[in-house]
């Protein structure tokens, strides 16, 4: 994983001062062009990797060979632990990487460079949403989280009036391009979607976190309460096996491949909170997918059935 060519690169030119694309590709068994481009990613991350050009060149960072890392500044080593950390949450190398870079940081570095290693967890699996794009507001919330300050902002919950909202960031995630903050509130911890964030702004109040706190953990608590609400009612469809990867993108995690018949169909489970939800979602796909059960969804699929040819059907 890149995260953890970063670190192994870092570390690389720890130890040797100086070094050339060629030497760390051949060191990383990795291609030239690649270990340019991570390079290239240290240095614009504003950690102090320069290359020298010319005979005898080659990348460095900046005050030469060193074990302790003490060219870092604070906001440089929280640059590179911002790039390595989300990939630490789902590969224990990577973590352990950080952690014997974390062993060599000079002491008042090391709070913030912990600190912003668990600032964010990305988690690929799809709850329906479109992508989008990186909201802006993603840095300056990722800046409060390893500072500890409360940010005040405006929150538009779904369907409700914009809110303030005084809390204490704990970190964010990343779901398939859909950003949420993870946060400390008065009535405990809560979850907002960062893009129903309005008017953010970085308090000079110091944030409490609770101890042993732990984002991939408390992410994984939050998933599973969300992903109850959404499969508290099952149909059981038919389809063809070819439409199967096409079921999972509109469910996520609630597609369920149960059997697979002799006549190129598949027997799926899906899920969504009430029988509308899921009609809604297979009404689209016509005679291509047939529901065995439950009833409910069969009738509702049968009402918008009927809706459809009375506005649309023949006079």
């Amino acid at each position: 994983m890149r995260a953890d060519r970063l670190v192994a690169t870092l570390l690389v030119l720890q130890a040797r001062g100086r070094v050339t694309a060629a030497e760390l590709a051949e060191e990383l068994e990795v291609s030239v062009a690649t270990a340019r481009r991570d390079l290239e990613a240290l240095s614009t991350a504003g950690v102090p990797v320069y290359p020298q050009p010319g005979r005898g060149g080659g990348w460095s960072l900046v005050g030469g060979a060193r074990t302790d890392l003490s060219g870092l500044t604070s906001a440089e080593a929280r640059a590179l632990f911002l790039l390595a950390g989300p990939a630490a949450a789902v590969a224990p190398p990577i973590r352990s990487a950080l952690r014997k870079l974390v062993r060599a940081l000079p002491d008042p570095f090391r709070a913030d460079a912990e600190a912003a290693a668990d600032v964010v967890v990305v988690d690929a699996a799809r709850w329906g949403e479109r992508d989008r794009d990186r909201p802006e507001l993603v840095d300056l919330l990722q800046d409060a989280v390893v500072r500890r300050r409360k940010v005040a902002f405006r929150y538009a919950s779904r369907g409700a009036r914009e809110s303030p909202r005084l809390v204490d960031p704990l970190g964010l995630v990343d779901k398939d391009e859909v950003w949420y903050l993870v946060a400390g509130t008065e009535k405990g911890q809560r979850t907002f979607r960062v893009d129903r964030i309005a008017a953010a702004e970085v308090t000079d109040q110091v944030a409490e976190r609770p101890a042993g706190f732990d984002l991939s953990r408390e992410w994984e608590r939050v998933v599973g309460v969300v992903e109850q609400r959404r499969s508290l009612l099952s149909a059981t469809v038919l389809i063809a096996e070819r439409l199967l990867p096409v079921l999972r993108d509109h469910f996520g995690r609630h597609c369920e491949l149960l059997e697979t018949l002799a006549d190129g169909r598949v027997r799926v489970r899906v899920a969504a909170p009430m029988a509308l939800s899921i009609a809604e979602q297979l009404a689209g796909w016509g005679a291509a997918v047939e529901v065995l059960e439950p009833e409910p969804v069969q009738a509702e699929l049968a009402r918008l059935g009927a809706e459809l040819v009375a506005r649309y059907g023949p006079a």
